[in-house]
């Protein structure tokens, strides 16, 4: 699933595909908002990592969780 984060005060988004289903990522930040942790952690499919400050959240982007289509549909 592709999950883009846009953060204040910064020109350019944080864009990646991730392993974890909408749901897992929804309620993860929601959970980090919650508890006023100060970063919420990310994972991408290629192992990287990223912490984003809660702070300066503008907004999360969710995908589809389908796979891309390869070919010409009828």
């Amino acid at each position: 699933m592709e999950i883009r984060i846009g953060i204040t005060n910064t020109g350019r988004e944080l864009n990646f595909d991730t392993a974890e289903s909408a749901d897992e990522v929804r309620a993860q930040v929601a959970a980090a908002l919650e508890q006023k942790a100060t970063h919420v952690n990310f994972a991408d499919v290629k192992g990287n990592s990223y912490i984003v400050p809660t702070a300066n959240l503008a907004y999360i982007e969710l995908g589809t969780e389908e796979s891309r289509r390869v070919g010409f549909v009828a």
